[in-house]
């Protein structure tokens, strides 16, 4: 068969399972792999063009590591905050450990065992930001915290398949392999010391020059990436990391977001491929000997995974109720775990029902994990009470001292948007308050400033009982988000009918829902600025000596603000 009409078929049947997949709410990357399996020999036996097709989805892997380095930026460890270092840490190494004996005692052997146990403990970062940003909850405390947790595994994967390459490839060569995996290792180290300099004096000047033209920038993205994939390649490295390394190094231009939004279109028609040809080289040999280790590994990663996370959240002093959010997070395995195995499998170093096998596991926990995210309110009241098995911290480590419970008469939720203007005038006023944040940042300029705080989620009925906010006379919101707004304005309201509630709305819909619900105020900052600045023009009318006095004013009032709030 002629390889175009060979993919253009594959598309199209690629299309229409994609359509199934999206009125079933699933990833598409599921539907890529059912097409593989379809195509493949068990079933249509469409693919004689393997080498073409295999040509093109290690196109997709290069730009889809390309595109995953250019978020890795440098700095990313101080953005994720300490707790999801931890939490993504040692849930890699809790899952590495247990993963690795579960094949063992599967009797599978040892180096495909060690290779299995590692792809088990990535989650995906792609499909969990999709599932977040379609529920609005990438802002909130558990979004926030399962974001940086998947990150630290992105990075920790990225040195898992730097290492990998390098003993994979040596052992593959011919001749003296210590010696060889020396050499690779110096030329490593000489190799990434040049990107850092590179990266930091050359990369940020050519990008700048190339933005010029969206063209020429799109143009010299695929040059940098691929091209670097090569000459690692050339080098003796894999493909995969020399594109990764790539995207690193250009994590920290301004122009990385538009780099990557350019380079998606790309990736998702070449990583289609990817995933047809993993889907085609399923195979199953005999059923039931597959069947009972998919079963196992897929029920570990479903449930082993959460509860892994829920203990180290608990250990770290986080609510069961965001302990069991952020586990479910990552209740599947990730693009980077099939990756793995495909590597392992070129090197020769894992057979192909194994790559067979986690493949599998891959459609199971994608599926699967899909709905416990996305109905994650509704399965909670289910299970909270059966997660006390789970707490071994009996007393949450934010939870206020044991001298300072008493009842507070205003509560601010949120200190970095403009909760600093009321704890202003609560200080003024001689108010008993506390302000609630979950940005770690928030809560050690709080600390400096000596401001009565402590660290939790307004969407936690839990943690709002308490804290006894509903005991308050009023309760503030700074926070942007319509649904947490909801939540804390009828929680307070069940519980406190003559009480003060004021939220902040940017939708005039929005805010006639929330005085439905029972706000008593709604704060909506463009409507009162712009209400400020038409009284201005009132007042001083097309003089512009006013509006300056006005601006001096307002600069005195931000280098204040900033001086008190740490705000950039």
């Amino acid at each position: 068969m002629d390889v175009f009409l060979e993919i253009s078929l594959i598309i199209g049947i690629a299309t229409l399972i994609a359509f199934l997949m999206r009125l079933l709410r699933q990833p598409l990357v599921v539907g890529y792999i059912l097409t593989g399996i379809i195509v493949g020999p068990y079933f249509l036996n469409l693919i004689a063009s393997r080498d073409y097709i295999e040509l093109f989805s290690k196109l997709g892997i290069a730009i889809l590591l390309f595109i995953i380095g250019l978020s890795l930026r440098l700095d990313i460890i101080r953005e994720v905050g300490k707790i999801s270092i931890i939490a993504g840490l040692g849930q890699v190494i809790a899952t590495s450990i247990l993963g690795y004996v579960i094949m063992r005692a599967l009797h599978f052997a040892e180096v495909p065992s060690i290779y299995a146990a590692l792809a088990l403990t990535f989650s995906s970062t792609i499909i969990i930001f999709k599932l977040l940003s379609d529920k609005g909850d990438l802002n909130k405390l558990y979004g926030k915290i399962a974001i940086g947790l998947l990150l630290v595994q992105d990075i920790f994967a990225a040195v898992v398949l730097l290492v990998i390459s390098v003993f994979g490839l040596s052992s593959a060569a011919h001749g003296n392999i210590p010696l060889y995996a020396l050499s690779l290792l110096f030329k490593g180290a000489l190799f990434f010391a040049l990107l850092y300099l590179t990266g930091k004096h050359i990369l940020p000047k050519l990008s700048n020059f190339f933005a010029r033209s969206q063209e020429l920038l799109f143009l010299f993205s695929m040059c940098w990436g691929l091209g670097l994939a090569a000459v690692f390649y050339l080098f003796g490295f894999s493909l995969e990391i020399g594109a990764l390394s790539a995207g690193v190094a250009l994590a920290s231009s301004n122009f990385s977001d538009e780099i990557g939004s350019r380079m998606k279109p790309l990736r998702d028609f070449f990583i289609l491929l990817f995933f047809v040809f993993l889907g085609s080289q399923i195979v199953f040999p005999d059923l039931h000997s597959v069947a009972l280790p998919a079963i196992l590994l897929s029920l570990f990663v479903l449930i082993g995974n959460p509860i892994i996370v829920i203990v180290l959240m608990n250990l770290l002093g986080y609510k069961r109720r965001t302990a069991f959010q952020v586990g479910l997070t990552v209740a599947q395995i990730s693009e980077f775990s099939l990756i793995l195995m495909a590597l392992g499998f070129s090197f020769g170093q894992v057979p192909e029902d194994v790559v067979s096998l986690i493949t599998l596991v891959g459609i199971i926990t994608i599926t699967a994990s899909t709905y416990l995210v996305q109905h994650s309110e509704k399965i909670y009241p289910a299970v909270k009470d059966f997660l006390w098995l789970f707490e071994w911290r009996k007393k949450p480590k934010h939870m206020p001292a044991e001298h300072d419970t008493r009842d507070r008469d205003m509560i601010i939720f949120g200190y970095d948007r403009v909760g600093y203007d009321f704890v202003n005038v609560a200080q003024k006023m001689n108010i008993n308050y506390l302000v609630v944040d979950f940005n770690p940042t928030s809560i050690k300029k709080m600390e400096r400033a000596r401001i009565p705080h402590i660290f939790g989620d307004a969407e936690d009925a839990e943690f709002l009982d308490e804290i006894s906010v509903a005991r308050a006379k009023i309760v503030v919101s700074t926070i942007p988000e319509f649904k947490a707004n909801m939540s804390l304005v009828h929680y307070y309201r069940n519980r406190n009918p003559g009480g003060i509630v004021i939220v902040i709305s940017h939708s005039i819909k929005d805010a006639h829902e929330l005085y439905r619900r029972g706000a008593s105020f709604v704060v909506m900052p463009h409507y009162l600025g712009a209400r400020f600045a038409s009284r201005m023009i009132e007042s001083h009318g097309l003089e512009p000596a006013g509006f300056e006095m006005e601006k001096k004013r307002h600069l005195m009032d931000l280098e204040r603000r900033q001086h008190l709030t740490g705000e950039a």
